[in-house]
């Protein structure tokens, strides 16, 4: 029987706590010499905020099939803010975040905001589609199976054993924040309007 990893991040699962890179600009954060993202780059929701543009990385190309068969890639919406949510069925964090997700994919799309999930670690296809349908989900979702696309992202933004996690990706395709754990409309919303007021 398959069971989902445990999370490694600094904040321990269970607590849900959303986490956030830190703005470096701001001095609230240093790498310890490792590079211009360091090797945590994530902390607590309390403190979320978003990188500085400078310090940004790209994200990694994400194409593939979507839980529907059909193909859809990251790429695909440049030049638009990115929610990049990792959600698996089998995760007690994912259903909690699930109906603000789309709530605020919603209220947020005539901005200029898109939504785009990774369903992480759920071989059965349909499980995920029933996911979807019990929150009403309307943005698409990668189907990584596996895991595999997960590990594209360096750890100091993404820990593949940690879901859900949340990236936000500016209109030129860059991190902007990494969270990790079970996100809210609250949390996430104010990050999405900084990076919205950014000049592309």
């Amino acid at each position: 029987m398959r069971r989902p990893l445990r999370a490694s991040v600094a904040v321990p699962a269970a607590t849900g706590l959303a986490v956030a890179a830190v703005l470096a600009a701001a001095g609230l954060w240093t790498d310890g010499g490792s590079g211009a993202a360091g090797a945590n780059a994530v902390r607590a929701a309390a403190g979320a905020a978003v990188v500085d543009p400078a310090s940004r990385q790209d994200a990694p190309a994400l194409a593939g099939a979507d839980l529907d068969g059909e193909r859809v890639a990251l790429g695909d919406f440049r030049g638009q803010v990115v929610v990049l949510n990792a959600w698996g069925s089998w995760c007690g964090p994912c259903r909690t975040e699930a109906d603000d997700l789309e709530r605020l994919s919603r209220q947020t799309r005539a901005d200029g905001v898109r939504f785009l999930g990774i369903n992480t670690r759920d071989r059965d296809r349909e499980a995920a589609r029933s996911f979807v349908r019990a929150h009403d989900m309307t943005f698409p979702s990668l189907h990584d199976p596996d895991g595999e696309l997960l590990l594209r992202f360096p750890p100091s933004l993404v820990n593949p054993q940690a879901i859900p996690s949340t990236l936000v990706i500016d209109r030129r395709g860059r991190v902007a924040a990494a969270i990790g754990g079970a996100v809210t409309d609250e949390q996430l919303r104010p990050l999405l309007a900084r990076v919205l007021r950014e000049e592309s």
